[in-house]
């Protein structure tokens, strides 16, 4: 039976995870519209720009006109778009809320009222909060520490309400993702660690001890294309979490030695007070979508250090265009 979805919406598909998505829907064959408001650079899609299904639509989600423009049409959007993370939340946490959640309720009423047949969010890992429990599943409760997390759960909350027979939703709680891609992030704990060891020949470890859940962004953005795919009875207001690979923060040291292939690379060891650590478990993903990754943290490493050393990425170190971070306080977005 042909896919009845053909044409989608991907809000911020100029960032990081869409810069990679975005090429493998056009790839896949569907008409994708992109609604970003490219603070990271207008090239960020340049090697698909010329797309024949490609269209690029500048603009703030917080904008209903633009917002009802972008979603006309269309059959299922995935919705990227936010401040993402929590330092980048806390500068101006106004301006998260107006972006993380509130402009959330009106994308969500429009896409129902144009017909759209399934809503693909992408939430995060980080609703959970801190957890005692070794692998931290779906059923347990969520305890969001900081209004980025805490604004994330209240959309889930909203997006299952929304949940009919016509309007398929589907929550995702990715864990942190890794790896190369046109529109980078080096702000994120394995990109930080491999940039830091090729380009500045040390790194540096805070804590240590706690774990974290990486995915990579491969198949990350693979996952986002099966969820175009899967039949509406399998994922119908339901969460996954995909986080796979739970590591310590000093064995990703290690492996970013390792694989970068620099035996004397110095690695240091600080007192952080982030003891947030935490094992997501993806078996439920595993097991009802038969999702399983391709790629290993191992594999992101490698990538960006063949990334780095090819020049793909330009003063790796300074360029505020890979941090969140930097690129807000020079941009003093309202």
């Amino acid at each position: 039976m042909k896919n009845p979805i053909e044409k989608i919406l991907v809000t911020g598909g100029a960032g990081y995870v869409g810069s990679v998505l975005v090429p493998k829907l056009l790839a896949e064959g569907y008409q994708v519209r992109v609604l970003d408001l490219y603070l990271y650079g207008s090239q960020v899609l340049d090697q698909v720009k010329d797309h024949p299904g490609l269209t690029q639509i500048k603009g703030d989600i917080r904008d209903e006109r633009i917002l009802q423009q972008a979603i006309d049409g269309v059959h299922a959007v995935i919705h990227l778009a936010c401040i993402s993370n929590d330092p980048s939340y806390e500068l101006n946490p106004a301006l998260g809320k107006s972006i993380n959640y509130d402009a959330f309720l009106p994308i969500v009423r429009l896409a129902k009222k144009a017909k759209v047949k399934r809503f693909i969010f992408a939430s995060s890992s980080s609703v959970y909060g801190v957890k005692k429990e070794p692998e931290v599943t779906e059923e347990l409760s969520l305890e969001p520490l900081t209004d980025y997390s805490k604004y994330k759960v209240l959309c889930e909350e909203h997006l299952l309400k929304e949940q009919e027979k016509d309007f398929t939703v589907l929550i995702l709680r990715p864990a942190t993702v890794c790896g190369y891609g046109p529109r980078l992030r080096l702000d994120l704990t394995v990109n930080i660690l491999t940039n830091h060891a090729v380009n500045k020949g040390k790194i540096t470890v805070f804590g240590g001890e706690q774990k974290r859940p990486n995915i990579h962004i491969e198949d990350m953005t693979d996952l986002y294309v099966k969820s175009l795919e899967y039949e509406e009875k399998k994922i119908a207001g339901k969460i996954f979490n995909v986080g796979y690979q739970n590591y310590p923060v000093k064995e990703i040291a290690q492996m970013v030695k390792k694989v970068v292939n620099r035996p004397d690379l110095e690695i240091t060891s600080v007192e952080s007070d982030d003891k947030r650590s935490y094992c997501i478990s993806s078996q439920k993903i595993k097991s009802e979508l038969e999702f399983v990754p391709r790629y290993s943290v191992e594999d992101a490493i490698a990538d960006l250090t063949k990334a780095f050393e090819a020049g793909l990425v330009p003063d790796p170190l300074n360029d505020i265009r890979y941090y969140n971070i930097k690129t807000m306080q020079a941009i003093h977005l309202t």
